[in-house]
């Protein structure tokens, strides 16, 4: 009856089909409403959720992100774990610099340690112990860098360490309530705290 003839698409107009066709796949798909990922059936009643867990919904504005055991928010969810530094961690480092400070937790030894010359552009040198290894870090400006709420980085880490009232005591060198907060590249932190200690 009739003759068949292929029909020959140029290859502009398939790219022109293909794409039409994910934008309106994805109209579609935004258009759409939400899942019920609750897991409760449709014909099921779905029980209230607690008036108090509902206010502190709330009161956040939106929810914060889960937190790991120790206090670590984000990332891919495993814990950051600051160990403190033994006196062979430190000798081993053999750090540069003829002062230091520290940042220890309660009566602890310090889970930071860090030296630095003073007057000097060259970086001050310090470690961590993270999960039992032992880790440098570096903060600008020597040992006078470290003084007042320094930034510390190292492989995959940024540590900042921020002051948070008067020194406690007198002498020398009084330590100072800090906090110190520990970024992973994950996007992972934990804040620690503690104290902030420079001197000899």
């Amino acid at each position: 009856m009739f003759a068949k003839k292929p029909i020959a698409l140029e290859p502009g107009a398939i790219a022109k089909a293909l794409a039409i066709a994910l934008l309106s796949g994805s109209l579609l798909a935004a258009c759409a409403p939400a899942e019920d990922d609750t897991g409760v059936a449709a014909d099921q009643p779905a029980s209230a959720p607690a008036p108090a867990a509902t206010e502190d919904a709330a009161r956040a504005g939106a929810a914060p992100e889960p937190a790991a055991a120790g206090g670590t928010v984000g990332g891919d969810g495993s814990e950051i774990q600051l160990d403190p530094l033994t006196e062979p961690d430190v000798a081993d480092a053999d750090l540069a610099g003829e002062l230091a400070c520290s940042f220890s937790t309660g009566d602890a030894r310090p889970i930071l340690h860090a030296t630095g010359v003073v007057a000097s552009d060259d970086p001050a040198q310090g470690i961590v112990k993270v999960s039992g290894y032992v880790e440098p870090v570096r903060a600008p400006g020597g040992f006078d860098g470290m003084t007042k709420d320094p930034t510390f980085t190292g492989q995959g880490k940024t540590i900042r360490i921020v002051e948070t009232g008067d020194a406690i005591g007198g002498g020398e060198s009084p330590p100072r309530p800090a906090t110190l907060t520990y970024q992973r590249a994950d996007g992972a932190s934990r804040t620690f705290e503690g104290r902030w200690q420079c001197g000899p």
